[in-house]
Order: C-alpha cells, then structure tokens, then sequence
C-alpha cells in the first residue's frame, strides 16, 4: 500500500528504511511456534547485568513516577573520573545509538557530507541520509586481505575527505566485521582529518577487547580537538534493556550535541544501572572471560565446518556460509536459534552469530550440524 504521507516526508527521510534489529524472542515464538529458544542475533551480554547494576534498579524503581536528572549528574561525575576528563566533554545518550544520530543533526546539512566505510554500523548510513546529508562511502578491504577482511580501508577513506566533510565514523571494533584498527593506523588517520572535520570513533566494543595494539582513543582527546569517541552499557556491561550510552569530546562539541539532546533521553533506571556498573569490575571481567572463550568456541565450529569467519574482538563472529546464507538463517530459526542475516550491510553470504553462554554455545553447534 502506497504511503499517502510520503510526499510530506523531508527529503532525506522519503527514501530511508527502518533499521532492523535482530528477531525477537517473543516474535519467533509467534511465528513458529517452537519452544526454548536462544537468541544469538544482537551482540547482547549473555550474562546480563550485575548484582550492583540490578541492585541499583531495584532501589530506583522507588522514584519512578519522577522525572530523571535531565543533566545525569551522578553518571557524569562516574564518567568524567573513569575517563579522567571534566564533566562537560560528556553527552549522555539512549545508548551510543543516539549520540551518533545527534552528531548528525548537530553537524550535518544537505550541503555538507560524511565519510565511513563499507560494511560499517547501519546507523551511519540511517543517520546522515535522514538529515538529508551526503555519504561518501569508502570500499572496504576485500575478503581475501590477510590482516583485516572486509575491514576499514583507512587510505580509501582518506581519499573521501573534502572541504564539505563534517563526520567520519570509524568503527572500531566494527560491527558486523568485527575487524580492528591499530593504534598507529588510527592514529595517523586522525592526524590527516581536517579539522573542520569531527572524527567519530565508535568503540562499542571496547570492553570486550584484548588486544595490545588496540587504542583506547579516548586518551586521545587532548591531542585532537575534533575527535569524538562514543560508547555503550549495550554489550558488556549487560544494560542493552535499559539504553544507555555517552560521548566524550571537546567541550564545545558536547554544548552543540547538548542542544539538540532531548530532555530526559537517559531514563532514571539506566542512569542509577550505569552508575552501578562502572563500580562492578568484577561482573566486567566474567564477561569477557565468558566472551574470550565463546570466541574461541565459535571459531572452532567454523573450522570444523569448513566456514570462513573474519577475526574478531568483539562479542560476536561473522560466519561465510559461502552461498546464500538466508536459507541457513531460516533453517536454525527452526532449531529455535537465532542469529543475524547481514544482506543488508551487502553481506549475503554471512551470519553475524553472537557469543552465548557455553551451553547456547553448544546449542548452536548442534543446530548447525544439522542444519549443514
């Protein structure tokens, strides 16, 4: 059916398509009716949260017919001592989804342009064509390249910048790839970005990384006025329920981002659970223990399935069926498992599986043998 509304719609808006998370538990069972089902679709905490984040949410229920701090105060003042910043280079978010689309109402007009990679995070694509911006998007490294498949081309996006340039996301940990970049590669990309540029480096996934080369770029922030760097509670810290997520940046940045934040955007359970979780070192690291082995797992089915799979230090593989992958996709929904088609980061081939708890993790190993 035609959308009579369509002609309304800004420019930018007329042509997009809603994001698609991954299926619902509750929707499967709708659907197909099976039982006990695992879901290994959206990059989620297997473990959830911790005591402390669950205790603090609990005591906050308390107050919630109250409005929340509309400046989250006490999460700033957590942040701004984790990260050894000041208060006012921080934005807070409905999860780090949120600043990324805010620094493109802040930044971007039809006039200007945003620079990203291929097979990066749907949110850049959604984000600048809705405020009617142009993307300049960089080929990513082929599959055959032998440090980075299908990862972030750094010299490929540098040939996109230009004098209308306002944003460049860099995702690293890239999801759906899962592929990194290294501190050095980083950082001389940073150093070549104008500075009418802001560089946006979405670490997601950082908690969960082990790397040595890996860069922590807030650290950064000094020493590169136009660099922003976004996180989340999302996925290691378990509060992907609750929203919850932040930017750090110059602090004239964050004024700007702040204008056009909507009031209360961070609700008062996710501010006291966010709180709670940067003091719970103890939850953090049993997920990245759990998350360090499930990798491992996970591979190890690849290569007993004769799969490719592309490296990753994220919470999540993405698995080369070699052929359409959708009827695979399909097939374990059956199994009562699912996980992440990609055809639409111009993946058809792939799955992006998540790292479940040791028994989903075998869970899925039976249903692919099955399915295979």
């Amino acid at each position: 059916m035609s959308n009579p509304y369509l002609e309304l719609a800004a420019p930018g808006v007329k042509g997009l398509q809603p994001y698609q998370p991954g299926k619902p538990i509750s929707e499967l069972e709708r659907e197909y009716g099976v039982p006990n089902i695992i879901k290994l679709a959206s990059n989620e905490n297997p473990l959830g949260p911790g005591r402390a984040a669950r205790a603090a949410m609990e005591r906050e229920i308390a107050q919630v017919a109250r409005y929340p701090d509309g400046g989250g105060y006490e999460l700033k003042a957590a942040l701004a001592a984790r990260h050894s910043i000041d208060a006012a280079r921080i934005t807070l978010g409905n999860g780090s989804n949120d600043v990324l689309v805010l620094l493109a109402e802040a930044f971007l007009t039809p006039e200007t342009e945003a620079v990203y990679s291929e097979y990066a995070f749907a949110v850049y694509p959604i984000a600048v064509q809705a405020v009617g911006a142009r993307a300049r998007v960089a080929p990513a490294y082929p599959r055959d390249h032998a440090a980075s498949p299908l990862g972030h081309d750094l010299h490929a996006m540098a040939q996109c910048l230009n004098g209308r340039t306002r944003l460049v996301f860099i995702a690293n940990p890239n999801n759906p790839t899962g592929t990194w970049l290294e501190r050095a590669d980083l950082r001389s990309f940073v150093e070549r970005v104008p500075q009418h540029a802001l560089v946006v480096i979405d670490e997601a996934y950082f908690d969960y990384v082990d790397e040595p080369e890996y860069p922590d770029t807030t650290r950064w922030l000094d020493d590169f006025p136009n660099l922003v760097v976004t996180r989340t509670f999302s996925k290691a810290f378990g509060l992907a329920g609750v929203r919850a997520g932040y930017a750090l940046s110059a602090p004239g940045v964050a004024d700007l981002l702040n204008r056009v934040r909507q009031p209360f955007n961070l609700n008062s359970l996710a501010q006291a659970a966010a709180v709670a979780a940067l003091g719970d070192n103890a939850h953090l690291e049993r997920s990245r223990e759990l998350n360090r082995r499930g990798l491992e797992e996970i591979a190890s089915y690849c290569e007993a399935f004769g799969l490719g799979f592309a490296p990753s230090i994220g919470n999540f593989v993405l698995v080369d069926f070699g052929r359409p992958a959708l009827p695979v996709y399909e097939a374990l929904l059956r199994e009562a498992v699912i996980v992440r088609p990609v055809g639409n980061y111009g993946l058809p081939n792939h799955l992006r599986i998540s790292v479940g708890l040791p028994e989903e993790n075998e869970r899925l190993t039976a249903a692919l043998r099955k399915v295979l």
